[in-house]
């Protein structure tokens, strides 16, 4: 049996049918030295955040479902994020349940059908990370053009254009992972991921810096036009960057090494220290699933009808 690299590839590697997702893996890890830091997730965890997640996420598409005031094209991206969240957890929960079974012994089936629906939930996870990636930027974009462009917003945002950007994002993803699984052990596949990757960041990072450089400008002219001190406006600013801190921090800190293990597999495959990294490949997983547990409170629980909407979901009152 080969050794599990994490859920992705460990219906197969049970089965001893293929080997793991990484071809480099199997030979990178045997040359790691006794001072590699191996962090051990186990599936219950796996299974745990899932389902966290998976309770969250349901309930934010719930809520905006519900309430007709919520389908505007940036609740919308919200319900969309959610969703491609929602379909992590699935995924993640799903194939654990699987591995879990198989396991027990309670699970019996053919290796060419296990192989085909590791596959399909590998193209589902894949899938859902890209669009979870395109929607936090969609979010982004949004917030710039209302903040920049507020007397056109709504003549630049429709619900129509809106919904063309969310079946286009939909498409594209489900087609780069569809490639991404069918390629994996292609080089140029791999830095494609990494370059979608570093665009994304570098793009959430400079629409949001020119946010919040706008709103601590705007603010000190309130501050000249009122005659107040200047803590006021410094406070302000200082409260905006911590917040801005905290969500690209948390961006960069949960989807950064997954995509770090990704630039490894291509820059040193058999290196030890890199092979050390390949280790924790469950780790990168779970901060993945984590994200999914924090992007409903950074960017759905905050807005008050939403939470009203689902404080009456959850009493049943319809």
């Amino acid at each position: 049996m080969m050794p599990a690299q994490g859920p992705q590839r460990r219906l197969l590697d049970s089965l001893n049918s293929t080997p793991t997702a990484t071809p480099y893996l199997g030979l990178a890890t045997n040359q790691t030295g006794p001072w590699c830091l191996q962090v051990s997730i186990p599936d219950g965890l796996f299974l745990s955040l899932g389902l966290v997640s998976l309770v969250e996420n349901v309930l934010v598409v719930v809520a905006i479902a519900k309430n007709h005031n919520l389908h505007s094209p940036m609740y919308c991206f919200i319900c969309c994020l959610a969703l491609s969240d929602l379909l992590v957890s699935v995924s993640i929960v799903l194939e654990t349940t699987v591995i879990l079974l198989l396991e027990a012994g309670a699970l019996a089936t053919q290796a060419a059908v296990m192989q085909q629906l590791d596959n399909v939930i590998d193209v589902l996870i894949c899938g859902s990370m890209v669009s979870s990636l395109c929607f936090l930027v969609a979010i982004a974009v949004d917030r710039y053009i209302s903040i920049f462009y507020a007397l056109r917003y709504h003549s630049i945002v429709t619900l129509s254009r809106a919904r063309w950007a969310i079946m286009a994002i939909w498409v594209a993803s489900i087609l780069s992972s569809t490639l991404f699984i069918a390629y994996y052990n292609h080089t140029a596949v791999l830095l494609c991921l990494v370059t979608f990757f570093l665009a994304m960041l570098a793009l959430m990072a400079v629409l949001y810096v020119h946010m919040l450089t706008r709103a601590c400008h705007h603010a000190q002219g309130i501050t000249r036009l009122h005659k107040k001190q200047r803590p006021t406006h410094q406070g302000f600013c200082l409260k905006g960057a911590a917040t801005l801190t905290i969500l690209l921090g948390i961006f960069f800190l949960c989807w950064g090494p997954f995509f770090l293990h990704l630039t490894l597999i291509v820059l040193c495959p058999q290196h030890p220290t890199c092979s050390c990294v390949f280790k924790n490949l469950n780790l990168f997983l779970a901060l993945i699933i984590f994200n999914s547990i924090v992007d409903p409170l950074i960017y759905a629980f905050r807005s008050q009808e939403l939470r009203m909407t689902l404080k009456e979901v959850l009493l049943c009152s319809w």
